[in-house]
């Protein structure tokens, strides 16, 4: 039987249910047995960094965090990575953002210190962005950050115009820019190879745990690496079928606290976790 070393889980869609909670009493005793058994806990979320510590305040510490879908990963507080766009490239993708056919197209820059604004950007929606982004600045120009890593674009347009966007980007910047979509009309720009699998990766050979001892989940695009690389990935019953075909397995939905069952199941030893992974 393969035993499971870490736990990592996605958060919106995923962990979280649709009011952005999740039972905090249920997933501590839940964590204090992961802890018992010397399984790590990682949150792997396309957010940033100081929004998800916030979901944690009792262990944000003692945990790790693959943030903004990879680009930065920290372990109990210690940066271990921490990727950046070359500033031509920054300079290139936001030329494309404004010279393209994309309604109602809107977009944070990401940073290690802070996401970034444009002045005169829909109001509504930068208050709903606010939830997301703890840290969260207005710029007038991308010269008003000088001394900031930039390795996120986190946009938001119609889901009509998603592919023909992602479609652009690749023709426009292959190899320099990823795309990938999260679902809901959110597409985040990436460093290629800077996703969710490679800070998994990273932590995995850290702490010398092999893939197939690894339990992860997601419900999203920007998850499908990470589920194709873990021996134990459980796609959630409210995931599209992109990603649920990705996943060795499917979870309950995060309306019914899908992940915490199927951490219980395995701490259980019963299930899927009686057997080695297909």
């Amino acid at each position: 039987m393969t035993t499971v070393k870490m736990v990592a889980v996605d958060m919106d869609g995923t962990f979280l249910d649709d009011s952005k909670q999740y039972n905090r009493s249920r997933f501590l005793a839940c964590y204090q047995q992961l802890i018992a058994r010397d399984i790590r806990f990682v949150v792997a979320s396309g957010n940033q960094y100081y929004q998800l510590k916030s979901f944690f305040p009792e262990i944000a510490g003692e945990i790790a965090f693959v943030a903004e879908n990879g680009a930065w990963i920290i372990d109990r507080d210690e940066e271990l990575f921490c990727g950046a766009f070359e500033r031509r490239d920054v300079e290139a993708v936001i030329a494309t953002l404004q010279n393209g056919d994309y309604p109602g197209l809107r977009y944070l820059l990401c940073g290690r210190e802070s996401a970034y604004y444009f002045e005169g950007i829909d109001e509504t929606w930068l208050q709903k962005m606010r939830h997301y982004c703890h840290r969260l600045k207005p710029i007038n120009r991308l010269e008003d950050v000088q001394d900031d890593r930039l390795f996120k674009f986190a946009l938001n347009l119609s889901d009509d115009y998603i592919e023909p966007l992602m479609a652009d980007i690749e023709r426009l910047h292959q190899g320099r820019v990823a795309a990938t979509s999260s679902g809901h009309g959110s597409v985040d720009l990436i460093v290629p190879g800077n996703h969710k699998a490679h800070g998994l990766d990273l932590l995995a050979r850290r702490w010398g745990i092999s893939h197939d001892q690894v339990l992860a989940f997601g419900d999203g695009g920007n998850d499908l690496e990470m589920l194709r690389q873990s021996g134990f990935s459980f796609a959630m019953a409210n995931a599209p079928a992109r990603v649920k075909q990705a996943a060795h397995y499917a979870a309950p939905a995060n309306n019914d606290q899908g992940v915490l069952q199927v951490i219980e199941q395995m701490l259980a030893g019963s299930g899927p976790f009686s057997t080695a992974p297909a």
